[in-house]
């Protein structure tokens, strides 16, 4: 553990001292091996930019489990397993963004640049030592904070506690809806950030869920009273939560995060769909990218499943002002 530390602290070292690139980047990253909701984040502040009337924007992304290599740009049909399940849903999200994957950030930025890129959002990029963005925005899961956590793989700190000071913002993801004052205090004596680091507060929402496959899903199925959900995501006890009050959810399939979704597995959600008949099939917008890439699926579940969107918004407006200010000094 001692050797790790040290590694950790020689990258962080490394770090502080790298180049930024051509152009603004923004990195949007964690101290936590998943869960604290990096792409809506990316997202967010996708449309933050855009209604402040940003053009040339472009997100960089090392596309976690493609099967692609070097850089490649991502478009609105390429598929997860080229492009990785995220980058291709922001892509789908937001057509007129530029979205590339290379696991090499310093070129990827330099190939976005020369595409004509003016600002670059980097996914998942904080650890990457030969790279410093120009801001970067560290979250962390309010349910598993980093102050309770400890280093893999004895817990899911990727990174070293202390490193949070290098931070530019950070936020506290996955709040409830309504924070006190005293509480957001407390987070920052908990995060041991100086007084000046900005700390804001973001929570979750969801949307109501939309077809995916929209030729052929039956809409009467949002309407029944039942779901079944399936999802391959670090932790899915939000989703459940929300569901929870309007729905009774009568089957949970869990799979790994970013999981790629085979023959089997689409049999194992078909058998499901079998034994509730008046269920609808409900997942992530993330998992609905994946499954698009089989090439079999079971009338039954084309018919049925639906992906709930999720946005991150923030906890106070006055939170939504600061950071938009942030933003616009870029």
């Amino acid at each position: 553990m001692l050797i790790h530390r040290l590694i950790l602290k020689r990258a962080a070292k490394a770090w502080k001292k790298a180049p930024g690139a051509a152009v603004p980047t923004i990195c949007v990253g964690n101290i936590t091996v998943g869960g604290t909701g990096k792409t809506p984040h990316t997202e967010m502040i996708l449309r933050l930019l855009q209604e402040a009337g940003r053009s040339g924007l472009a997100v960089l992304s090392r596309g976690y489990k493609r099967k692609s290599k070097g850089f490649q740009t991502v478009q609105v049909d390429s598929t997860a397993a080229f492009a990785g399940d995220e980058p291709l849903q922001i892509k789908r999200k937001f057509p007129a963004v530029d979205v590339a994957v290379d696991k090499n950030r310093v070129e990827g930025c330099a190939k976005l640049v020369e595409s004509g890129a003016s600002l670059i959002v980097l996914d998942d990029a904080f650890q990457y030592k030969k790279l410093h963005a120009s801001l970067n925005v560290v979250l962390v899961n309010s349910h598993r904070p980093i102050f309770e956590d400890r280093l893999l793989p004895f817990g899911r700190l990727r990174d070293l506690p202390s490193r949070i000071a290098d931070a530019d913002v950070v936020i506290v993801s996955k709040c409830p809806r309504e924070m006190d004052a005293e509480e957001r205090e407390e987070w920052r004596g908990k995060l041991r950030l100086r007084e000046d680091m900005p700390l804001l507060f973001t929570t979750v929402e969801y949307e109501a869920p939309v077809p995916v496959w929209k030729e052929e899903a039956d809409p009467r199925y949002i309407y029944s009273k039942t779901v079944i959900l399936f999802s391959g995501i670090a932790d899915d006890s939000a989703l459940r939560a929300y569901l929870s009050d309007t729905y009774k959810i009568v089957e949970v399939l869990n799979f790994p995060d970013h999981h790629a979704y085979g023959r089997a597995d689409m049999g194992r959600i078909a058998a499901a769909v079998r034994k509730y008949p008046t269920a609808a099939l409900l997942t992530t917008e993330k998992d609905a990218v994946r499954v698009l890439d089989c090439k079999k699926v079971d009338d039954g579940v084309r018919k049925r499943l639906f992906a709930v969107p999720v946005k991150a918004a923030f906890v106070e407006e006055s939170d939504a002002a600061a950071f938009a200010g942030i933003l616009s000094r870029l």
